[in-house]
């Protein structure tokens, strides 16, 4: 895999990388502005990228949003997005819920520790575990208590385990 840091000039860059298969872009300064350029290359048919590492950028909900437009394109194939640290709460959650609805086939990992997901978010992101059309494995979020859920999918038990810092849902 390929790994690349891009600062200032991500914008003019970003269209050069569709044969990358991952990009490692935590703490590169990135914004809402740099979100629409990523959708673009989400969505573009010779796109090949399967992780995408955006954490701890400031990318907050309006960012979000415009990368779930790509996330929701046929063309994605992204196996992984990490978004821990990027000031994401329920409306985030939101947005990539939707995502995940109209593009369910790929996305196996998902992480947004660190955020401000708020329950109702968690609830939306982790109803995808106990949908049969989504391929979300694995969840992480921050969560302030440690609480234990059951979930299930398919007659499968799930377990939630939220502990303080950061949690995992993982679909067995």
């Amino acid at each position: 895999l390929v790994s690349y840091k891009i600062g200032f000039h991500f914008n003019t860059n970003v269209i050069f990388l569709v044969d990358c298969c991952l990009f490692r872009l935590s703490v590169c300064n990135l914004s809402e502005r740099s979100c629409d350029a990523l959708s673009s290359v989400l969505s573009s048919q010779s796109s090949s990228l399967k992780e995408l590492d955006l954490s701890n950028n400031h990318l907050q909900d309006s960012g979000v949003k415009l990368l779930s437009a790509g996330l929701k394109s046929p063309h994605c194939e992204l196996v992984a997005l990490r978004l821990s640290g990027c000031l994401i709460t329920e409306e985030g959650c939101a947005s990539l819920a939707s995502a995940l609805s109209s593009n369910p086939s790929y996305l196996r990992e998902l992480d947004l520790s660190y955020n401000h997901p708020g329950d109702s978010g968690v609830k939306l992101l982790s109803a995808g575990l106990e949908d049969p059309h989504w391929r979300l494995e694995t969840l992480r979020y921050e969560e302030a208590a440690a609480t234990d859920h059951q979930s299930g999918r398919g007659g499968r038990a799930g377990n939630l385990f939220s502990v303080p810092l950061s949690a995992w849902l993982i679909r067995p």
